[in-house]
């Protein structure tokens, strides 16, 4: 009696020995890291106000939310799936911790505990649609948009909701630790947690294996909608502390903040050389894109670029990166 498996895909066969080539992975964003160097160039060449400390201090506090925010994207993205709602998630996490803190007593552990688990909620709640009742992500998570920012403005009665703790703000925005601003360790810490837990663990090679080839992951006893759904629970974790950290940085969670930021995420992960077909990508490619989104933002209103040019610049941007995208695939 002869019994046959189905071997496992390459990615699950063996863990990577070298954690900075893992880092890469195959994909390696030398030309995000080129793009980048020549739009600082650009700009400094533009206005002599871009190329100096304070500026490019700014840049990095002006990324956080984004780039906290694409990490989870990232993950969601590789899978195969997308998430259009993780600025919306941002909204109704960030309003239901500074409501929570408000009702009892400025509680900032449990009211931080509470905009993650929204963001957590929410996350899983999209997964659970997209894998069970097989709905395209991207109806899942438009029809989600809607939803969570109409809940933030319904319990706000679409007025900010003041947060008034001090140790909130210096956790989530206006502390720093050896010298550094904790927008910047908070920027740091995600990337590393990200990068380990993609790159470096059976959980990021079973996502690079459901993106990459679902049908084969699955002959090889991966359960794909499990994977699916913790990428999407980690987008909307992530989206959670984002809302964090916005609200310690205006003191306030607003309800009419972030319209459109979710462009700005998918177009940092795409940008950073993630496949929008699923199975390709890396973290450090996505914090160049980031980077990259970010210095487009500020040296276009350095140099006197009107909002509504950005926003067409950017989504430019996004069409070309998947044009290439598809081209490589």
């Amino acid at each position: 009696m002869s019994t046959s498996t189905t071997p496992a895909p390459e990615s699950l066969r063996e863990p990577r020995t070298n954690p900075f080539k893992a880092m890469l992975n195959s994909d390696r964003p030398y030309p995000q890291a080129l793009a980048l160097v020549v739009l600082i160039i650009f700009f400094s060449v533009m206005s002599p106000v871009f190329f100096s400390a304070a500026n490019f201090a700014n840049i990095g506090r002006q990324t956080t939310l984004v780039t906290v925010m694409a990490v989870g994207m990232t993950f969601v993205i590789i899978s195969a799936e997308i998430d259009l709602s993780v600025a919306s998630i941002l909204k109704l996490s960030g309003v239901s911790a500074a409501l929570f803190m408000q009702e009892f007593g400025e509680n900032w552990i449990a009211g931080a505990l509470v905009g993650i688990g929204v963001g957590a909620l929410i996350g899983f709640t999209n997964g659970l649609l997209t894998t069970k009742l097989r709905i395209p992500s991207f109806l899942v998570t438009l029809g989600m948009l809607g939803v969570a920012k109409g809940l933030a403005f319904v319990m706000t009665d679409t007025a900010p909701v003041l947060v008034d703790n001090t140790t909130f703000w210096n956790v989530f925005w206006e502390g720093s630790v050896l010298g550094l601003p904790v927008p910047i360790i908070w920027t740091v810490v995600i990337l590393v947690i990200g990068g380990v837990l993609l790159h470096l663990t059976t959980f990021g090679r079973k996502v690079y294996a459901t993106g990459g080839n679902a049908v084969a992951a699955r002959y090889s006893g991966i359960s794909t909608d499990r994977v699916k759904i913790y990428c999407f629970m980690l987008s909307g974790v992530l989206a959670g502390l984002a809302s964090l950290l916005f609200a310690a940085q205006a003191h306030a969670a607003r309800p009419d903040f972030a319209d459109g930021l979710e462009l700005d995420v998918i177009a940092a992960v795409i940008l950073g050389g993630t496949s929008l077909f699923g199975g390709r990508g890396t973290i450090i490619g996505t914090f160049i894109g980031s980077l990259i989104i970010g210095v487009l933002n500020n040296g276009l209103v350095i140099i006197g670029v009107s909002s509504s040019w950005q926003i067409a610049v950017k989504g430019l941007i996004i069409i070309l990166a998947v044009a290439f995208a598809a081209r490589k695939k």
